[in-house]
């Protein structure tokens, strides 16, 4: 029998609107943070320039790779999971899952870290091996960080939590559950 410690909803806690701000400076200063290193890193590389569409597509795929980053540790691990793929206005891929039971706090932590280290790692990685498209790595790796905001928030909840607690997923958010 497990009782419910808390109950984790970021749209509620912060507001929607204020997640989404939060993220874009987060994303944003991610970007400046690590251009200006990464720059007097490669400053005399000329860099090849792939053109708006290439940005668009980063932009329009990262955040389905985000949340399909965020499986692979469940996967891994055979834990069940329900997904959903659509596309929003007719061409933006959205991808979400559900896990399809209650997981313990140590998996929750890894599932939510996911895409800092299958994306961001890379990102930063990819942008010192190809030096003519640092930028677009970290124009991709930026928006990521921006993305994990809202993981960061989570995993900040979920390290809080008693040692031996699971995680619920609910529609609004996640409840932190401790045995009675």
């Amino acid at each position: 029998m497990h009782s419910c410690w808390k109950t984790v909803n970021i749209a509620m806690e912060l507001g929607l609107g204020r997640v989404y701000l939060l993220s874009s400076l987060l994303g944003i200063l991610s970007f400046i943070f690590l251009f200006i290193p990464y720059s007097l890193i490669h400053q005399n590389i000329q860099i090849v320039e792939h053109g708006f569409l290439t940005v668009m597509i980063i932009l329009i795929t990262l955040p389905t790779f985000h949340n399909l980053s965020h499986v692979i540790p469940l996967i891994l691990l055979n834990k069940k999971i329900k997904g959903k793929f659509r596309f929003e206005l007719g061409f933006w891929p959205i991808f979400s899952f559900r896990p399809m039971m209650m997981l313990p706090k140590g998996i929750c932590i890894m599932s939510w870290l996911s895409p800092t280290l299958f994306l961001t790692v890379p990102g930063l990685i990819g942008a010192v091996m190809l030096p003519s498209l640092y930028p677009y790595f970290l124009l991709f790796t930026a928006i990521n960080i921006g993305i994990s905001y809202k993981d960061f928030v989570y995993v900040h909840h979920f390290i809080k939590a008693p040692h031996k607690s699971i995680i619920e997923n609910r529609k609004d958010g996640f409840d932190i559950l401790v045995k009675k």
